[in-house]
């Protein structure tokens, strides 16, 4: 019986429908069909997820976290333009450089916490825009890199899979985030992950029981940089280039707007709600009203103020669902 119990409690939990609905995403009428769109939605809801084990898990207001999307997108791009054309080198650089860059950074931050901490993320993933903005050799500069192909997924001689196709890279797509996505879930459900939220709720307390909370932050810093870096590699693959637009603060901007939303710091998956919105505002609303981030931004703030547990708080309870 408690076996049972056990299959059934894992077989309730949302992530199955969130899975499932991102699958039959391209056969739902009209919006189905806009499957770039869709896999965007994908690879930010990722990054967001990956964003959230700092913001809603450990507490910490990164609000330059575009800097590892933008590190990993533009590690992508270098990787298959300059060392090996291929599919999986790309992105498993996207993931390490990142990370490796988070790793670096996460020693300057990881003794800081609130506005200290928010001012210096900000200001690194400033120093990398310029950086990719200036250094034409290795990064294009102010026109970027272009001409970075989907490569063929399979096994040579036995299996070929053509990614080109808008639909097929989409559901490749969709295999990274569950994977990514179920991994995430156990860290945050982990001994580790209990440890974040203790610190997130009184971080003095937490270090009186004997955790190193510096190095449990930095440990956030480095799990968040790589899931976040292999989004922007995905990202790159996606739009066949890398910009130096995806390092500037906006983009932290964006993922910070997203996760608060959908509301990040109370369940799992309010950062996939908030992606799915900002995306679907920015690409379908932009097209009847220039002045859409209006809108959406007198959302935002409305949000914040009347409802700071975000629209998934708002419908879960902030009790029920903070450690979900």
């Amino acid at each position: 019986m408690g076996r049972g119990n056990a299959w059934r409690k894992r077989l309730a939990n949302p992530m199955w429908a969130v899975f499932l609905m991102f699958a039959l995403f391209p056969y739902i009428p009209y919006i189905g069909r806009y499957i770039s769109l869709g896999t965007e939605v994908v690879i930010w809801s990722l990054f967001a997820l990956g964003f959230n084990i700092l913001l809603g898990y450990t507490g910490l207001p990164s609000f330059g976290h575009g800097a590892f999307f933008g590190i990993g997108a533009y590690a992508a791009g270098i990787y298959f333009l300059r060392v090996s054309k291929g599919l999986w080198g790309p992105l498993f650089m996207s993931a390490l450089i990142a990370g490796i860059a988070a790793a670096l950074i996460g020693f300057l931050v990881a003794k800081k916490r609130g506005i200290y901490f928010a001012l210096i993320t900000i200001a690194v993933s400033q120093v990398f825009y310029f950086i990719a903005f200036r250094w034409d050799d290795l990064t294009g500069g102010e026109t970027g890199l272009s001409g970075i192909d989907r490569m063929d997924l399979g096994i040579p001689g036995l299996l070929r899979i053509d990614l080109s196709p808008p639909l097929t890279y989409y559901y490749f797509v969709l295999a990274i985030f569950i994977l990514c996505t179920l991994l995430i879930w156990r860290i945050v459900h982990s001994p580790f992950g209990r440890v974040l939220q203790a610190m997130r709720e009184n971080e003095l307390r937490a270090s009186y029981l004997g955790y190193h909370t510096a190095a449990y932050k930095w440990a956030a810093f480095v799990v968040s940089g790589l899931f976040s870096g292999l989004a922007g590699g995905l990202y790159t693959l996606l739009i066949n280039s890398a910009f130096a637009f995806v390092l500037d603060w906006t983009q932290s901007g964006n993922v910070v707007m997203m996760t608060l939303l959908g509301g990040g710091t109370v369940n799992f998956f309010g950062p996939v709600l908030g992606a799915a919105i900002f995306i679907v505002s920015r690409d379908l609303l932009s097209a009847y009203w220039e002045s859409w981030m209006l809108l959406y931004g007198l959302i935002f703030v409305v949000v914040i103020l009347f409802i700071p547990s975000g629209i998934l708080g708002l419908i879960g309870g902030r009790k029920q669902t903070v450690l979900r």
